[in-house]
């Protein structure tokens, strides 16, 4: 009886390359020498319809010989009951294919069935984390206009009416541009679950963005120098905080946005050297920019520092655990602008019409419109003032050669602001007096 020991077959050697062993049972193994060093590559001959046959056992010491026998038995086995060893096994790769085939599938659609709100946490995660804001703002729309009516649904059940329903519920509130922006997000997080096969078809491909509330229309409302004299007389009586009376007069003064004069620190203001540099993480655009204040602004500055309650903040929250949500400001002067048929509601000033002005309503961003267009009254040249509001060059040559940053004129056109809107401001006692008997 012949059977191969492990001391025979860990006593081979190169010379003995391409040399055939044999073990009873028609086990046949061929030495062989390649880079994982020397190898028997062992093979079970056998006849099945009058045919010889071969199959591949193992590789020894890759396999070991136990496993090796251990097939050639299962093979001997087949053949007792009629079936071909190497068909077999073909038959059997093929259903674990098809096993594997199969649970991928299942794979699929159990990712199919996952809710929106986890498609939302999902996207959030690897998604809209690479934004400024890693997605906090997102987040909240998502949370309150969203997500309470489809968030518990699964992706692959949301249909385009289920969307349209969305977005209907904010036009019915009258916020067209809002519901223009939440369909654009929406359409991102379904193209981000098609990306990765969670569905086939986004339900949202066929609505048309342009019929969402009518055509887009850019705002242009600013504040004429009537407006300024009349909003410096009623900014007395509108019981705003004084910080927020600070906030109008800065950006009005200064073209920042809201969201940065609510990010400012006390370290990037210079109130000897006249600077205030808004860094790269506070601007839209992601550029720092440099604003020369002018003396009217200055005097802002420093209302402000005498009611300083951070050391870091300019305009801290009220734990004084970081910076002003902007919509703070934005809420103080958009309650004191109600529409004459309404009534404040809870946590709303009484004041509700304190801060309505000749040419109707008005926002902080209205502001740093006002101030570019009395930049451009004052005879400052358009691409000073595009520079004083920190605008990117629409003209792609322009912006790569011509890099001056024209610091004089932009400091002499935010002095010739300032000095405008002080005069503006103070010149209010016939207008103090007209707005009070009214």
């Amino acid at each position: 009886m012949t059977k191969l020991t492990i001391k025979e077959l860990n006593s081979l050697t190169e010379a003995d390359k391409g040399k055939t062993l044999y073990e009873d049972g028609n086990i046949r193994g061929e030495v062989r020498v390649n880079q994982s060093g020397i190898t028997v590559a062992f093979t079970y001959r056998y006849r099945f319809n009058d045919k010889t046959r071969e199959i591949r056992l193992g590789v020894y010491p890759h396999s070991p010989i136990t496993e090796i026998r251990n097939n050639r038995k299962k093979a001997a086995d087949l053949l007792i009951e009629g079936k071909d060893p190497a068909l077999e096994r073909q038959l059997e790769k093929e259903r674990n294919r098809q096993e594997q085939e199969n649970q991928q599938a299942q794979l699929v659609a159990e990712e199919k069935k996952i809710t929106v709100n986890k498609l939302f946490e999902r996207w959030e995660k690897l998604d809209l984390v690479n934004r400024k804001d890693k997605g906090k703002e997102i987040r909240r729309m998502f949370e309150k206009d969203v997500l309470p009516s489809i968030g518990n649904m699964a992706v692959e059940d949301v249909r385009k009416v289920h969307i349209i329903n969305v977005i209907d519920a904010l036009l019915s509130r009258g916020v067209n541009r809002m519901a223009k922006l939440i369909l654009s997000l929406v359409r991102q997080m379904f193209r981000f679950a098609q990306d990765r096969d969670i569905i086939e078809n986004d339900p949202t491909s066929s609505i048309r963005k342009s019929k969402i509330g009518g055509k887009d229309t850019l705002r242009d409302r600013h504040l004429s120098e009537v407006e300024i004299r009349e909003l410096s007389a009623k900014v007395l009586d509108a019981h705003l905080q004084k910080t927020t009376e600070c906030a109008i007069w800065i950006i009005l003064s200064t073209g920042c946005r809201i969201g940065e004069i609510c990010k400012a620190e006390w370290q990037h203001i210079d109130l000897t050297a006249k600077t205030w540099k808004i860094p790269p993480e506070n601007s839209k655009n992601g550029i720092q920019h440099n604003i020369y204040l002018s003396d009217f602004a200055i005097n802002q500055f420093n209302q402000l520092l005498s009611l300083k309650k951070s050391d870091k903040w300019v305009y801290p929250n009220k734990d004084n655990t970081g910076h002003l949500c902007e919509k703070s400001i934005t809420k103080q002067i958009g309650d004191r602008q109600l529409a004459d048929d309404r009534s404040p509601m809870g946590g709303r000033s009484k004041h509700s019409k304190a801060l309505k002005l000749t040419n109707g309503k008005w926002t902080p961003h209205d502001l740093r419109r006002t101030a570019s267009t009395l930049m451009g009254t004052l005879g400052v040249d358009s691409d000073i003032v595009e520079k004083c509001l920190n605008h990117i060059e629409p003209n792609k040559m322009k912006r790569i050669y011509q890099r001056q940053t024209n610091e004089p004129e932009q400091k002499y056109a935010w002095k010739l602001l300032g000095d405008r809107i002080e005069l503006l401001k103070n010149n209010t006692e016939e207008n103090n007096h007209h707005f009070k008997s009214n």
